[in-house]
């Protein structure tokens, strides 16, 4: 899954052009005073109050080493957004984070060769099994909430909302080869072929899309076009009027001015997927929470220890990225549990659309 990147480098260069502008119109004792724009502050004839004294920089932390993170590419924009800015301060550790999907990581995590696995889904019981069979514990700690948005070409008018049986019709396993034109969704609907881009097989998107439309698992029709990439679902869903797809709400947000998202009626009207309603639960049954899995082993090491404890106060970071920060009662319970380093999942098997908060005040397993 490749994620949203967040450009960070651009905006600190656009700050530095700015910044070099400002001294260079300043450097000469005949400039005058610019007059203020429509949206600057008012003129005053006082002498301009000096600027509070700026705090000083936090000299960089003795910590050092490397730290392993692997995982879904669906929290993975998160994972590098954090590591950018603790390097800041914490220049000698290493943080490398690939992107192998949900469970790619959880097959390297459970083999003891990383040391956190990013996941848009939770740990499936194989796998805790597997992680059990190498002594591998883990603490699951949801670090921010996603809306699986449906999207589709900017051209399709007709399909403003779809009820989760519709959404079956277009993805159920009995559809391959048979529901081909969007009238064989909704009879209102024009007669246009339907083009279908998703997720692949390894994908914790996927499993959560399937499990929550078609109820099962990795249940779904053959003849869609499958990618472990989603900005090429964005480029087949632009490329077709019929082509619709799946992707998190961040994909969908960096390309709405060429996609349209589809309002999702889970049983109680349309909902769109906006912040307020994926954080709430109202955008159900498609909203989700992510994950990082830290092994306690790992978690022993002071750098591991000091990134998970930044990660989880980067809530700016989420919104930066494009998902959504947790609701702060859920962000509590999530803080408590990873410096008690309380192991084992209270996610697993969890139906899809029950709140973080909920799942959260359940017994670890």
């Amino acid at each position: 899954m490749s994620k949203k990147n967040i450009n960070r480098s651009v905006v600190t260069f656009v700050a530095g052009v700015t910044l070099a502008a400002t001294l260079a119109s300043c450097s000469g004792s005949d400039t005058k005073p610019s007059t203020p724009s429509a949206t600057s502050p008012a003129a005053t004839t006082t002498t301009a109050a000096k600027e509070p004294a700026k705090e000083p920089a936090k000299a960089p932390s003795n910590l050092s080493g490397n730290i392993t993170i692997d995982g879904s590419n669906t929290v993975a924009p998160i994972s590098k957004a954090v590591a950018e800015d603790f390097a800041k301060s914490n220049p000698g550790v290493k943080v490398p984070v690939g992107s192998s999907g949900t469970g790619g990581g959880f097959k390297k995590f459970c083999s003891g060769d990383i040391d956190i696995s990013g996941a848009s889904r939770p740990i499936k019981a194989k796998e805790a099994e597997d992680c059990k069979a190498k002594n591998v514990d883990f603490v699951e700690l949801p670090v921010a909430v996603d809306g699986l948005t449906i999207i589709v070409n900017k051209e399709n008018t007709w399909a403003k909302c779809l009820t989760v049986p519709e959404l079956k019709t277009l993805w159920s396993p009995d559809s391959e080869g048979k529901v081909t034109t969007w009238d064989q969704v909704r009879p209102e609907f024009p007669k246009e072929t339907i083009a279908l881009f998703g997720r692949g097989a390894d994908s914790g998107t996927f499993d959560y899309f399937t499990e929550a439309v078609n109820g099962k698992s990795k249940a779904i029709r053959k003849d869609y076009q499958p990618t472990e990439d989603s900005n090429i679902i964005v480029k087949g869903v632009q490329g077709g009027k019929g082509a619709s797809g799946f992707l998190g709400v961040a994909y969908f947000e960096e390309n709405a001015k060429t996609l349209n998202a589809v309002e999702v009626d889970g049983g109680k009207g349309c909902v769109a997927p906006t912040t307020d309603n994926i954080t709430s639960g109202k955008y159900s049954p498609l909203s989700r929470p992510l994950f990082i899995y830290v092994s306690k082993k790992a978690l022993a090491r002071p750098e591991v220890k000091a990134y998970i404890d930044f990660y989880l106060t980067s809530t700016k970071l989420v919104k930066e990225v494009g998902y959504v920060n947790l609701p702060a009662d859920a962000l509590t319970k999530v803080v408590a549990r990873f410096k008690a380093e309380n192991v084992g999942s209270t996610f697993m098997d969890a139906p899809a659309g029950v709140s973080v908060s909920e799942l959260m005040a359940k017994d670890l397993k």
